[in-house]
């Protein structure tokens, strides 16, 4: 049986799913999920991500690590964490770029947190031997500071849907119409939040608990972690959920486990979370202005004075990642950090 079949089954045995759980099955189901089975990352796939736009944006990234590492005392060991790597691309480009940084690479233990054997593998090839891998961050070890980038993790974390109807709130469900196909409809739910009529409301509780982990995990051990994803940087409403497949959108529903699956980051209520857990949040920056501010602007020129011949090609690369009618406004950055620490890229401008 196809995932849609066994979703329609589901459906038929035991009610509607949430959305959330909708988008869990999609893309995590062992048999059919779009993680588990088909992640297609790159030009030739789905969907591209920031590493693989340039080079340049994992080597700032590396280059941030290294300083933080200096700001935090120059701890050894230091546990070097990315969630959600996809091919592996932004570690190979970060550990390139801290060569500059021997120290710094003789300390740092570098685990990768990855559930999709696919990407596994994709990792492996690229990284080679000095990497471990974990299936959560609580598998981690402990005891000494992390530095953790995530990038482009919680736009798949699933969330739960609200519309605001006449009667009140009301749960965004996937169910079946009268044909047999999934579709969307509605449940009445008890909400206490103001809103306008039709307003829709998603809250991703998957989102929050990472940021609970995160902030009770570098309250303990100290440290920083760095997020950048698509989202939203003050809360709001709005129906953000969509399906990706060659680079095009569709419906969620036409072919569960075959798209990609994602939501907007909710980086207020994933630094909410955080804080609650007595770790330090900063100021969430776009996507052009941390790359700007940690200095872009002089590697590509560094680049296309190495490379005269993709100058062209690199200023293009430059505009994907920060113009702000590409990636650079839309992707936000946020970091949760440790007392007394001050992350790159976040100062506060005097």
């Amino acid at each position: 049986m196809s995932l849609r079949d066994r979703l329609a089954a589901q459906i038929r045995a035991g009610g509607p799913m949430t959305v959330a759980q909708y988008m869990a099955a999609c893309l995590h189901d062992p048999l059919d999920g779009y993680y588990a089975t088909r992640p297609a990352l790159g030009a030739r796939g789905d969907f591209i991500t920031a590493p693989l736009v340039s080079q340049m944006f994992g080597e700032l990234i590396g280059l941030w690590a290294v300083e933080a590492w200096e700001r935090l005392g120059r701890p050894d060991p230091v546990r070097l964490v990315e969630i959600g790597p996809g091919d592996g691309s932004l570690m190979s480009d970060l550990l390139r770029a801290a060569r500059l940084a021997p120290a710094f690479l003789a300390a740092a233990d570098v685990w990768l947190v990855e559930i999709s054997e696919p990407l596994r593998r994709a990792q492996r090839q690229a990284l080679g031997d000095g990497v471990s891998w974990a299936h959560a961050l609580e598998e981690v070890p402990g005891e000494a500071p992390l530095l953790l980038i995530a990038n482009e993790l919680l736009d798949c974390l699933a969330a739960r849907q609200f519309v605001r109807t006449e009667r009140g709130w009301a749960e965004r469900m996937v169910g079946l119409d009268d044909t047999g196909a999934l579709a969307f409809g509605l449940t009445t739910t008890p909400l206490d939040r103001d809103a306008p009529l039709g307003a829709i409301l998603e809250h991703s509780p998957a989102q929050e608990a990472l940021g609970s982990a995160l902030g009770e995990r570098i309250a303990r051990d100290g440290g920083a972690a760095l997020l950048i994803d698509y989202g939203r940087a003050v809360p709001g409403f709005g129906d953000t959920l969509q399906a990706l497949r060659a680079h095009r959108k569709e419906s969620p529903l036409a072919a569960p486990g075959e798209a990609d699956l994602t939501v907007h980051a909710d980086f207020p209520a994933v630094l909410a979370a955080a804080h609650a857990r007595d770790a330090q949040t900063a100021h969430i920056l776009t996507q052009g202005e941390l790359l700007v501010r940690l200095g872009i602007g002089s590697r590509a020129e560094s680049l296309a004075r190495s490379r005269p011949d993709k100058a062209q090609e690199i200023e293009r690369q430059l505009e994907r990642l920060v113009s702000p009618d590409q990636m650079g406004e839309l992707f936000k950055a946020a970091c949760i950090h440790s007392q007394g620490f001050t992350p790159p890229g976040f100062e506060v401008p005097a």
